[in-house]
């Protein structure tokens, strides 16, 4: 929240409010001239409650500028999300008739520390002073310049939105009740226990191939429950990239231009001003080790002279040519250690005292040298550094003086191989010197590799061509493979969604999509930072349920598990376990202390449904074949122990209370979001 005193000073928010002038700007002229369509003057609505266009833009725009890297979908989505709230929310303020006064407000504002304790309200007593802060407001209600003033009353619509929102959540959690029963009925889900003897079939055993699932099926079943497979509406596209690449024939001249470097490269006197003058990577003054070069010409680089010139290469996207500057040896270690910290060194929480770390350093210290190979197991079962214990100990790309001086010395100071102890303030190491690297320093000029103006011609061409192919011939993959290109389907396409699988942000390519005057089967060219894209509408999801590729994800393993069910159940023959066992090529398996409230079978995994059949059984009965989550069962209750009368079930009423409190506010949101007639016109923006 803003400190009131300095509202004078709130330059930042004029700033905002001028950067979002542009977009407003271009969303209005897009509104007079009718160019998103019929509901142009709306973005959407919530119960009827209409969503204005251009006050959401500058919304948008308000969020993009505060938050760092959020991009104008993004922003779009969260304004959209707070607008939908605060409608739902404020219908249902205004039917509990909830509102807040002045008095009210104020305590509020005392609440706030931004405000509360702004010297410029405070008294004397070091106190917040209710007349001094409404002269304040006076002041600017009064001012000449009424902007304060505006700012001023849309920071207080915020304050009083979030009190009386506070309220309602206390509302709603004081309607929250757990009974003693409840408590009770915890209790016993949690300490009531039950032995049993089983028999399973996982549904693994029969194969996937043994039971198809349909499309059909898929649907039929995602319309028992519509509400638990409800999706936004989707588009699918199928497209192709022509990529803005450079041809051989660029290639080669790009050759010819970096040779031309490369004949002054061997004889300039300043490494670091040519580089910058002919390159299009900067120079870079650090000292590399070799695994730190291309892989491709690793050696050769490496082992150039001082003044040699390696090139031209290409790299990433690069035509690259290279000189030796300088060589630095010993610039950078690999170590293993295994700290041996004690009570009262820094971080640490080893009861060991000194004597004793030290004493355990001198013993490992032995072992490590009797045999070496063996110094990442004994770091991993005794290292007290969290940092390394799980990879043996390792620290590689060690550079002087990254490490305290005692374990920086050892490490520079030995052989590669030596191994010893010393102490530092975090307590005792027992370090294995691992490796030493060289490093070079290389002067890298770095051309990028362009299409010239002819290929990006040909390039064009090739799109343009293809797009009056496609608008003229139905078979879209038969085209591509003619030129040469690769099919990428972008399924499951939202109206909200800015990014498409293969080219990144393109909100454009999303919004074609989902446009009214779009038909399936229609094809559009659109340019994107890598090429050309060539995208076919190929599907539009406007039933209200998952698509059929994302719910064939979820519901497809249900379906075939009913099926293999029915094959099991067959093969489960037998009034006993034991008969069940003999039949099915199984065998009688012991659970052992299974509750309710963990419904978990030792080895097996959550199956509620089988522990609830358990706890119902009379000890010694056998169950009928049950369908669980992993498999089928049939069960024997050995016997079922009831958890013994608790004095208090306080502990378990609190705790249930306190859990459905947490969850209440967001479930009543949740439940009241659902109920809500919501129109959504973000695909058109």
């Amino acid at each position: 929240m803003a400190v009131l005193g300095k509202i004078r000073q709130r330059t930042g928010l004029l700033l905002i409010v001028l950067a979002t002038a542009l977009v407003v700007f271009i969303v209005q002229a897009a509104l007079e001239n009718g160019f998103f369509g019929s509901n142009a003057n709306h973005i959407g609505s919530v119960n009827g409650t209409d969503i204005e266009a251009q006050q959401f833009m500058q919304n948008v725009a308000i969020i993009e500028k505060q938050g760092q890297g959020t991009s104008t979908t993004q922003a779009m989505n969260s304004a959209w999300e707070q607008e939908v709230r605060k409608i739902i929310l404020t219908e249902e303020f205004n039917k509990l008739g909830l509102k807040i006064g002045s008095e009210q407000l104020i305590n509020v504002i005392k609440q706030n520390p931004n405000l509360a304790q702004n010297p410029q309200f405070l008294n004397a007593a070091g106190q917040f002073d209710e007349n001094k802060f409404k002269e304040s407001l006076k002041g600017i209600k009064n001012a000449p310049d009424q902007t304060q003033w505006l700012q001023w009353k849309e920071f207080e619509k915020n304050i009083e939105r979030y009190a009386v929102e506070q309220m309602y959540n206390t509302m709603i959690k004081s309607g929250v009740y757990t009974t003693k029963a409840e408590g009770k009925f915890e209790y016993t889900l949690e300490n009531d226990k039950v032995d049993f003897d089983y028999v399973t079939v996982p549904f693994s055993t029969v194969n996937d191939d043994q039971v198809k699932v349909t499309d059909a099926e898929i649907i039929d079943f995602m319309k028992k429950s519509p509400k638990k497979y409800k999706s936004d509406n989707t588009t699918s596209i199928d497209f192709v990239l022509v990529e803005n690449k450079p041809s051989k024939e660029d290639e080669q001249a790009m050759l010819e231009s970096i040779g031309n470097v490369k004949v002054q490269f061997d004889s300039v006197p300043n490494v670091g001003e040519f580089v910058n003058a002919n390159s299009d990577i900067k120079f870079d003054s650090t000292y590399v080790t070799k695994k730190d070069l291309p892989i491709d010409y690793q050696e050769e680089l490496f082992n150039l002279p001082i003044g040699g010139v390696f090139g031209p290469y290409v790299f990433n996207g690069h035509q690259c040519i290279s000189r030796m500057v300088a060589k630095k040896g010993n610039a950078s270690a690999k170590a293993s250690h295994i700290l041996l910290a004690y009570q009262g060194a820094p971080q640490s929480t080893a009861t060991r005292t000194k004597e004793e770390a030290q004493a355990l350093a001198n013993s490992l210290l032995a072992q490590a040298k009797a045999n070496p190979g063996n110094f990442a197991m004994l770091a991993m079962a005794n290292s007290d550094d969290p940092g390394s214990k799980n990879n043996g100990g390792e620290y590689d790309n060690i550079t002087p003086g990254q490490m305290v001086p005692q374990f920086n010395d050892f490490v520079f100071n030995n052989a590669v191989g030596t191994i010893g102890v010393v102490e530092t303030d975090y307590g005792f190491h027992v370090i294995k010197v691992m490796d030493k690297y060289n490093a070079v320093l290389l002067g890298t000029v770095a051309q990028k590799i362009q299409p010239s103006d002819a290929t990006i011609d040909v390039i064009y061409t090739k799109a343009s061509k293809f797009e009056a192919d496609a608008n003229e011939n139905a078979d879209f993959a038969a085209l591509a493979k003619k030129a040469e290109l690769e099919v990428i389907a972008a399924t499951n396409l939202k109206g909200s969604d800015e990014y498409v699988q293969g080219v990144g942000s393109q909100r454009e390519i999303v919004r074609w999509s989902f446009n009214e005057d779009t038909n399936i089967g229609d094809v559009r060219r659109f340019e994107v930072p890598q090429g050309f894209v060539i995208a076919k509408l190929k599907d539009r999801n406007e039933s209200g349920l998952l698509p059929i590729d994302l719910a064939r994800q979820q519901v497809e393993p249900i379906i075939k598990n009913q099926k293999k069910a029915e094959i099991i159940k067959k093969k489960m023959n037998g009034n006993s376990l034991e008969a069940v066992a003999k039949a099915s090529g199984a065998s009688v398996q012991p659970a052992m202390g299974v509750t309710l409230k963990t419904p978990n079978i030792p080895n097996i995994g959550n199956e509620p449904k089988v522990i609830g059949k358990a706890f119902n059984l009379a000890a010694g009965k056998t169950s009928e074949v049950i369908e669980g989550n992993s498999g089928m069962f049939m069960i024997r209750t050995k016997a079922v122990t009831k958890a013994p009368e608790a004095a208090s079930y306080a502990s378990y009423i609190s705790q249930y209370r306190t859990q459905n409190q947490s969850y209440a506010t967001s479930m009543a949101y949740r439940a009241l979001k659902e109920k809500a007639e919501i129109k959504d016109n973000r695909a058109k923006f």
